[in-house]
């Protein structure tokens, strides 16, 4: 399975996003087939993550120095499992790109059952990056949980 996160530039939402989703996978056998993915709709490709995103993650022992920023294609969506966004914006920019593939395409909150978008930190504080990293790794908790019982039976997209 490949699970796509996806924001604006892919250098702070959607790459600490990866990043935390495969710390919190690190060790459950049960994804061991789940390849993580991110990309941005209006990234420029190479980009590094943000100096702010960085170091939010180093303070939760996250290592996101090597990440380069990704575009967003059709193609990539395509390939992908679950397509998980930062905001309902977000969204509708990949349902519009690749309208065959919108039934797999929610906001990361949305499918955590939490609802609600997640706020772009660019330009904050570094405080404002850290709650970004403490909140993606509580969705990407409960979106691993929802993944958990779906392989028990439940499907993906229920």
């Amino acid at each position: 399975m490949l699970i796509l996160f996806v924001c604006t530039g892919n250098t702070c939402r959607s790459s600490m996003a990866g990043a935390v989703a495969g710390r919190l996978l690190e060790g459950r056998s049960e994804f061991q087939n789940v390849v993580i993915a991110s990309a941005g709709v209006a990234a420029v490709a190479g980009q590094p993550a943000s100096r702010e995103a960085v170091t939010a993650l180093a303070e939760m022992g996250i290592d996101l120095n090597r990440h380069r920023a990704s575009q967003l294609t059709p193609e990539a969506v395509k390939q992908a499992d679950l397509v998980l966004t930062m905001t309902t914006a977000h969204q509708q920019h990949v349902q519009k790109l690749v309208p065959s593939e919108a039934q797999k395409v929610f906001t990361l909150a949305g499918y955590a059952r939490v609802g609600g978008d997640i706020p772009d930190p660019i330009g904050q504080s570094l405080e404002a990056y850290c709650g970004c990293a403490r909140r993606l790794m509580d969705l990407i908790g409960k979106v691993l949980d929802r993944l958990g019982a779906a392989s028990q039976g439940a499907g993906v997209f229920e």
